[in-house]
């Protein structure tokens, strides 16, 4: 279990623990640095992406999904349990377009399904980009993914770049490896506990 959220009035991100652990799960190279923090105050869960990105795929597409599903991106899932029947995917990209869809296992996507009083920011630097964001607790309650003080949780990265003949290159970083012989976040084994410290419900 990891204690990654404190009570807060606002984002005070200095006083979040920072998550790290995202690597190249199936690959045998060096992880370009990913953090990961989040707060919560007595409304909301608060969230913050931070990439280290040389190299942005950003790609021009008809549709926000292709745009999303072709970008550098960061993800959540939340899961009630770990039969993920279902689990709820939000999928981000540096730009701040978001892909969010309800899903069974394995792999039944709704494409329809949205977020309620999902917000997101995100920001483009020099070294990387950031993504910010903020879910109403009760929203996670609804859900019944928030139990108490404790959520069920993955956490991705999509670390894309260009090759030189001109081609994309698909990395994959889960925060949690699920020891599969090929990339997959759509599994039980990728999702990791979080604990909320000093929740009130």
């Amino acid at each position: 279990m990891k204690r990654y959220c404190v009570q807060q009035e606002g984002p005070d991100w200095s006083r979040a623990d920072l998550l790290t652990d995202f690597t190249f799960a199936w690959e045998n190279r060096l992880s370009p640095k990913t953090g990961f923090r989040a707060v919560h105050d007595t409304t909301h869960l608060h969230f913050r992406f931070d990439c280290l990105d040389d190299d942005l795929v950003l790609p021009n597409a008809d549709s926000e999904m292709e745009r999303v599903l072709g970008s550098d991106r960061v993800e959540i899932f939340f899961a009630p349990d770990l039969s993920l029947q279902p689990y709820y995917c939000l999928e981000m990209s540096p730009r701040g377009e978001v892909l969010a869809y309800k899903a069974r296992f394995y792999r039944e996507m709704d494409w329809d399904w949205s977020c309620d009083g999902l917000e997101i920011d995100a920001k483009i630097r020099d070294d990387g980009y950031s993504v910010t964001g903020r879910i109403p607790l009760t929203t996670l309650r609804a859900l019944d993914v928030l139990r108490g003080h404790e959520m069920l949780a993955g956490l991705y990265r999509a670390e894309f770049h260009h090759k030189p003949d001109g081609t994309v290159h698909a990395g994959w970083m889960p925060w949690v490896n699920p020891g599969t012989s090929k990339p997959d976040f759509h599994l039980p084994e990728s999702f990791g506990m979080l604990h909320l410290a000093g929740l009130e419900f």
